[in-house]
């Protein structure tokens, strides 16, 4: 990773990532080193990068390939998740350092998320491009997401849930909140690695240089304004309604 200076929005950032169409096929992890610092960040998203801790020192960045997508074009909530929509309430940018804390949780399977992580991404979030959805079910929060938006590209970064389908709640209402802002066919919903919890909510994994095109025809667009979400949509007639043919 060179130290040569690029601008951001947020001014310089003192580092310039490799050129990701550069790297081998198949290479996930690409570099230690650097910092965590907004400009840093944004730059790093710009190019397809994101960072992991590696240990208590030091920082590693992925840019991974293939790499996990969900095209908000063709996503369709199942009925029975349609029905959980309207179980939960939901809100946006309420509470992001909660949704950090128990996304944090080292009890959880592959915790990674330290100190280091949640004060950048909470500075983020205070900068208007790190943004936090929140699921409810009376008062308690049971489930959400968080994650990156920059330009058209809104890099999920990690999800929780402490009730049946919370957090699928929360990238359906994500996924509103992405169609809302238009260009749809052109925006990019990043999941990183195509899990099965992700694949059975309609993540699949790209080629990297399928996802560096996308990146670039997102890149013009402005990020989503995130605000609440209408209610979420009916559900599709069933075969025994409406005209037959």
């Amino acid at each position: 990773m060179g130290s040569t200076s690029t601008e951001t929005p947020f001014g310089p950032s003192a580092w310039r990532f490799p050129d990701p169409s550069d790297l081998a096929d198949g290479e996930d992890f690409v570099a230690a080193g650097a910092d965590l610092e907004p400009a840093t960040l944004v730059e790093a998203y710009r190019t397809g990068y994101f960072p992991m801790p590696l240990d208590r020192r030091s920082i590693g960045w992925w840019h991974p390939d293939p790499r996990g997508v969900i095209d908000i074009v063709d996503f369709a909530p199942s009925r029975s998740l349609r029905r959980s929509c309207r179980r939960y309430a939901v809100t946006v940018d309420r509470c992001f350092e909660q949704v950090m804390h128990r996304c944090a949780d080292p009890r959880r399977s592959g915790a990674w998320i330290d100190r280091r992580i949640r004060d950048a991404y909470t500075e983020l979030h205070r900068l208007d491009v790190a943004h936090s959805v929140e699921v409810w079910d009376d008062d308690a929060l049971v489930g959400g997401l968080y994650g990156v938006a920059v330009g058209g590209l809104f890099a999920g970064e990690s999800m929780f849930h402490h009730a049946t389908d919370a957090s699928k709640v929360a990238l359906v209402a994500l996924v509103e909140i992405l169609r809302s802002a238009g260009s749809t066919e052109r925006r990019l919903l990043d999941v990183q690695w195509c899990t099965d919890h992700l694949s059975s909510l309609g993540a699949r994994a790209i080629p990297r240089n399928d996802y560096l095109e996308r990146l670039v025809r997102a890149a013009p667009l402005d990020p989503p304004g995130f605000r609440e979400p209408a209610d979420p949509p009916p559900d599709p007639p069933s075969p025994t309604d409406g005209d037959l043919s």
